[in-house]
């Protein structure tokens, strides 16, 4: 089965719960996944996998978390031809730029020639039930894009 490299950024724990929804969904349809929190990766191990994604928040006002900046400016110097990816975070609808973080990576990622599998996914912090069910759409959405390849 294909591999899923999935690198998130999480403040409060809510991004990492939903990069693990993630990987549970993925491993459930018989997908190898690998989850790593953004500071111990670099965005070089996408080459990889035939699946990238990452799980982000947005801080502020719009911000990129600082912890996942280089990762970002990084991964804008791949080559990711052939491979698919999807993006989720979680934000709050308080601020005016709700999860601007999950665009800013959907962004960056159409410059490396990926192929988006799925739809990004915005969770309003936790997930709740509704969210998980989005969340494990994302993931059978990538599998069936990496299955057809």
């Amino acid at each position: 089965m294909a591999l899923a490299k999935i690198v998130y950024a999480s403040m409060t724990g809510n991004t990492e719960e939903i990069a693990e929804i993630v990987a549970n969904k993925l491993q459930e349809l018989g997908h190898d996944v690998d989850i790593d929190e953004c500071t111990t990766v670099d965005a070089s191990e996408f080459e990889d996998a035939d699946i990238a994604i990452v799980a982000t928040y947005t801080y502020g006002d719009g911000d990129l978390p600082d912890e996942i900046v280089d990762f970002y400016e990084d991964l804008q110097g791949l080559d990711l031809t052939g491979k698919l990816y999807g993006v989720v975070g979680s934000g709050d609808t308080f601020y005016d730029y709700f999860c601007k973080s999950v665009d800013d990576f959907v962004e960056q990622f159409a410059l490396t020639g990926a192929t988006e599998g799925a739809s990004a996914v915005k969770v309003d912090l936790a997930a709740e039930e509704d969210d998980i069910e989005h969340l494990e759409a994302f993931a059978e959405q990538l599998s069936q894009a990496v299955d057809s390849l």
